[in-house]
């Protein structure tokens, strides 16, 4: 029996370098059954969709321009796909090893109750292959069956980040079977600065309201880190010393997660970055949150827009490497 042809689908800001290429040419996967897709452009969710528009695979693979794979990485996605009521299948985002202090420590934070909450299983290997929910699946190292994608009407362009969410979310909602596999992992680097950090869960936060305003559906835990946001934005102006004690109690909990996982990176150093990453991931997704509502409200929501030029770095029947 033949194996299921792979689409994989990298999209790119224009003049970028693609560094997932380097190592999908050590790919373990017959050389005729996967082509690579990269996509250039502004808007990541209308480039992926795009892509999947004109590729040949019974299956698309999303990949971000520096994730790194292992070379069995499609024989492992492609064996979940022999059962048809499987309409995707995804595995978390590690952090290298190579990364800076700074990095690790942001991947230790991810990956822990408090950091990552419902979601850390993006940012560990752990466990064994299962059904699973949106929480677990990441954009970075995803694919979907081709005809159930487009059949779902793709990734809703309006959304970034958070596309792959409303679209796992929608499939779900139709039951359709999404799969985590802790072994079908790959590595990119966390974010090299306190800045960069900072704006990425700002715009975590933004997308996820975006989402919930389009979706009208709720996720309870979500709404935690705006109510946090606006405690510690207010606590300085309330009289009371008992309104500090919740945040009192919140830098207990900090500092309780903090010293557990620096414990478990054999790092003290770690502990005493990790209280200031959790503070940045909580508030920052919050103010997200608030901006994602109000930039609504004020009719300053993303719109989908922009050119898309596709490049094909491998058919399906070409040489490693060749050029299209």
């Amino acid at each position: 029996m033949n194996q299921p042809t792979i689409s994989i689908i990298i999209p790119v800001k224009p003049g970028f370098s693609v560094t997932a290429a380097q190592r999908l040419e050590a790919v373990d996967y017959p050389q005729d059954r996967y082509e690579i897709i990269v996509a250039e452009g502004y808007s990541p969710s209308r480039q992926r969709n795009a892509a999947v528009a004109t590729a040949r695979g019974e299956i698309v693979y999303f990949l971000d321009d520096d994730s790194l794979t292992s070379p069995g990485f499609l024989n492992m996605a492609a064996g979940h796909y022999a059962d048809p009521q499987v309409a995707a299948v995804g595995g978390p985002s590690l952090t290298p090893a190579t990364d800076s202090f700074l990095q690790r420590s942001i991947g230790a934070a991810l990956a822990s109750a408090l950091g990552g909450g419902g979601m850390r299983n993006r940012y560990r290997a752990q466990g064994k292959a299962r059904l699973t929910s949106d929480s677990e699946l990441i954009l970075c190292n995803l694919s979907f069956r081709r005809e159930r994608f487009l059949a779902c009407g793709g990734l809703d362009e309006r959304l970034y980040p958070n596309e792959e969410n409303e679209l796992l979310e929608r499939m779900s909602h139709e039951g359709a079977c999404l799969i985590h596999d802790p072994s079908l992992a790959v590595y990119r680097s966390q974010r090299p600065t306190w800045r960069l950090l900072c704006r990425q869960f700002l715009n975590y936060g933004r997308g996820r309201a975006e989402q919930t305003l389009i979706t009208r559906r709720i996720q309870p835990a979500s709404l935690i880190p705006a109510l946090l946001f606006v405690y510690v934005a207010l606590v300085p102006f309330l009289s009371s010393s008992l309104a500090w004690l919740p945040l009192i109690a919140y830098g207990l909990l900090v500092l309780a997660f903090s010293g557990r996982e620096a414990v478990k990176a054999g790092s003290l150093w770690m502990f005493f970055r990790l209280p200031l990453i959790y503070a940045i991931i909580h508030l920052a997704y919050g103010a997200g949150l608030w901006w994602g509502v109000l930039g609504a409200l004020f009719g300053r929501g993303r719109k989908p827009g922009g050119e898309v030029t596709l490049r094909l770095l491998k058919g399906l029947a070409d040489k490693p490497g060749a050029g299209n």
